[in-house]
Parts: structure tokens; sequence; C-alpha cells
């Protein structure tokens, strides 16, 4: 069975953290929650609760097929944590899937991964994409190599389609 690793903090965008988690369990595989601190519960922006399993200082990428990051305001937090910054750089290393939706750009900007890179985000944070060398587009989603991006919650049914695919496609 194949593990993902999906990132949580408070303020984290409700339908972007539990949509692909929950379409990724129905596929079989296992989605591992983790956030600043082990067996923590963080609140969503519309204040859904998540318990975290493990620390981001605990993980090592090379257990994990694959990368998730929510958007909502968690993002902005995550991209200030170096062990995050390390983590999202060992996947795209690795070439494996890094998926990320509407804020969760910002922390591949802080991890200086997105220079000549097509992807998308929502809007509001277009001109950070492309500051930081993004080939920004307006579209439901974006796939370039291993990144897989997408603008909000509307786009959730192409985004975790094509996230489950990118990661069956992986041996």
């Amino acid at each position: 069975m194949k593990r993902i690793l999906a990132f949580v903090d408070d303020i984290y965008e409700d339908l972007e953290l539990w949509y692909p988690k929950l379409r990724l369990e129905e596929e079989g595989f296992h989605v591992t929650v983790v956030g600043p601190e082990a067996d923590t519960i963080y609140r969503g922006k519309h204040g859904y609760p998540c318990k975290s399993e493990a620390a981001f200082s605990e993980i090592r990428s090379s257990d994990y097929a694959a990368l998730l990051i929510p958007g909502g305001f968690a993002p902005d937090r995550l991209r200030r944590d170096p062990v995050v910054l390390q983590i999202v750089r060992e996947f795209d290393a690795a070439k494996k899937p890094v998926a990320f939706i509407c804020h969760a750009g910002w922390v591949l900007i802080s991890a200086g991964l997105l220079k000549g890179r097509r992807a998308t985000s929502t809007v509001g944070i277009k001109d950070d994409m492309q500051n930081a060398g993004a080939i920004w587009s307006d579209e439901p989603l974006v796939v370039d190599g291993n990144l897989i991006s997408s603008r909000t919650p509307r786009d959730l049914p192409v985004f975790a389609k094509a996230f489950a695919g990118a990661i069956k496609a992986r041996p």
C-alpha cells in the first residue's frame, strides 16, 4: 500500500485537505497527516478539526510516495518552517508527486521550486507565483512533471483525480 503525506496546520482549507484525503483512501492509499506537533488537533478555516499523526520533524520523505499540501492560511505558517521546506524539496528532487492547491503555492515558492515551472493557484497569490518564476496559468488543473496544482475548492474533482492518477502511475 502506498503511503501519502498530507500537511496540516491551523486555518487549513477544510475541503482542500479532506476531499483529496478521502479520495486517496478510496483508492487504497494510506494518508498520513502531519503538522508542527504530533497528536494535535488543528482547526480548519471553517472549523473542521484534523488530528496530526506525526510532527514534521518525525517524517522521512523516503517513506512516502507523494505529498499533498492543502491551501487556506496554513501555507503561510508552513512556509516558515525549514523542516517543511526540506521535505518539499526532497519530494521534488525524487520526482514524487507534489499536489498543491490555492494558497499552498506559497510553500513551493519558499522552497524555491517554481522557477520556470508551470503552475496555478488562487488568483490572490498569482503575483507571488509569477515573481517566484512560475509560469502561472488560470486553469482548473496544471501538471508540470511531478507538480500538480489547482486554484480553489471548485477544482477539487480534477485535482484529486489527477493526483491519484499520478500516484498510481509511479512504480
